[in-house]
């Protein structure tokens, strides 16, 4: 008897991550008649930096094959992101309190626009402007040719380091509703979490300050609308402590 209501949570637990995968799967089963439409769609940016007549390369036989399908995976993964995070929600909901749960929930919504949002900037702004720079920084007499796997984990890393850098608020909203620091703390670092978001940038971005300081600068400024919206909620628990007692 004493196991059961571990056993309970393990097949609950195995029944939202299958949920999850039979999603990916059928988004990827859809996604993966257009494969090569998606990487058309992503190398745009790429062939718009070359030179006229210049094209994506393959340096193996099989890569012109799996990178679309690999792409397309990635795809249905990111697709199913509100859904993963839904099964996740109804996973710890009942172990939640109900202003818990008035909270956990438009941070779910929250994060999972962010991250799209964060993928848009990234794909629209920082991409053309990051790849126009790298391909004209090529020594005179040194020919640009990708290799479209290359160009697929190098894009791939961009939108992963944006759609984490777009979570900055919710991480801070967090962080001050837990407890682990406050806003007025964070308020007194802001000139260190400036000189850490360049850093961060520079990191995560290609060696060029166009794409670093195109990072920068949003994680800065959703940093200031985490300390906003984190301030709002710090002004809850003071009207909630009296109907405690």
């Amino acid at each position: 008897m004493s196991q059961s209501p571990l056993l309970d949570h393990l097949l609950e637990l195995r029944r939202r991550l299958l949920i999850g995968v039979i999603v990916v799967l059928a988004l990827f089963s859809v996604l993966a008649f257009f494969a090569d439409d998606l990487y058309s769609w992503l190398a745009a940016p790429m062939l718009a930096s070359l030179p006229q007549g210049s094209t994506l390369i393959a340096t193996d036989v099989a890569t012109p094959f799996f990178t679309p399908f690999k792409l397309a995976l990635v795809v249905s993964i990111a697709l199913a992101v509100p859904v993963l995070l839904w099964q996740l929600w109804a996973f710890i909901a009942p172990g939640l309190y109900q202003r818990e749960k008035r909270l956990v929930v438009p941070l779910m919504v929250s994060s999972s626009l962010l991250f799209y949002a964060g993928i848009a900037f990234a794909y629209f702004v920082v991409l053309p402007l990051a790849l126009n720079f790298l391909a004209n920084a090529a020594p005179e007499g040194v020919t640009v040719a990708t290799d479209i796997a290359s160009y697929l984990d190098f894009v791939l890393a961009i939108f992963m380091a944006f759609g984490i850098a777009f979570e900055t608020p919710v991480a801070i909203i967090l962080l001050c509703w837990t407890g682990v620091t406050s806003v007025t703390s964070l308020r007194a670092k802001r000139p260190y979490v400036i000189v850490g978001a360049f850093a961060v940038g520079m990191v995560l971005t290609p060696p060029d300050v166009i794409s670093q300081t195109l990072l920068a600068i949003p994680m800065w400024l959703l940093f200031e609308l985490g300390l906003l919206i984190a301030s709002l909620y710090q002004h809850k628990p003071p009207s909630a402590a009296p109907e405690s007692d």
